[in-house]
């Protein structure tokens, strides 16, 4: 019975392994892919930037003079880094908070629907979390770089 079901099957898919040096330069992530890698950046450059984060927060509470210094070293710089190299430093603090929350968010909503996840729901929320963490950003940005 066994064997008369295996026949009448068709054949299994051949997953193999990529090979770097000829299949990585044609293969193409999906946006899952993409988000779920992104995802794992942000956080470890959250936590690589934890101490400029501790720096910037006690630096901006302490006092008002340590705050006026907190603004100083981002409008003149600090050191031999340049105000603009820190803001740089800050917006990528800032986008890695927002697509590291934005994407927890999209793994939150697939852990509780299993249901509704299909391989478009995938790709669709994907794009969706990638949208919404650029453009927040991007208009923080703004903000921060004095446009308004």
């Amino acid at each position: 019975m066994t064997e008369l079901a295996s026949k009448n099957r068709p054949p299994r898919r051949e997953f193999r392994n990529i090979n770097v040096v000829t299949d990585l330069k044609g293969y193409r992530l999906p946006p899952a892919g993409i988000v779920s890698i992104l995802h794992r950046v942000s956080g470890v450059l959250m936590f690589l930037l934890m101490p400029f984060i501790i720096w910037m927060f006690d630096t901006s509470v302490s006092s008002e003079i340590s705050y006026a210094r907190f603004q100083a070293v981002f409008a003149e710089g600090a050191g031999l880094l340049p105000g603009w190299l820190l803001k740089l430093v800050a917006l990528a603090l800032i986008w890695a908070y927002l697509h590291h929350f934005c994407a927890g968010l999209r793994h939150l909503w697939m852990d509780v629907s299993h249901e509704a996840v299909t391989k478009e729901f995938g790709r669709t929320s994907a794009l969706v979390v990638l949208a919404i963490s650029v453009v927040l950003t991007l208009a923080l940005a703004g903000k921060l770089f004095g446009v308004y």
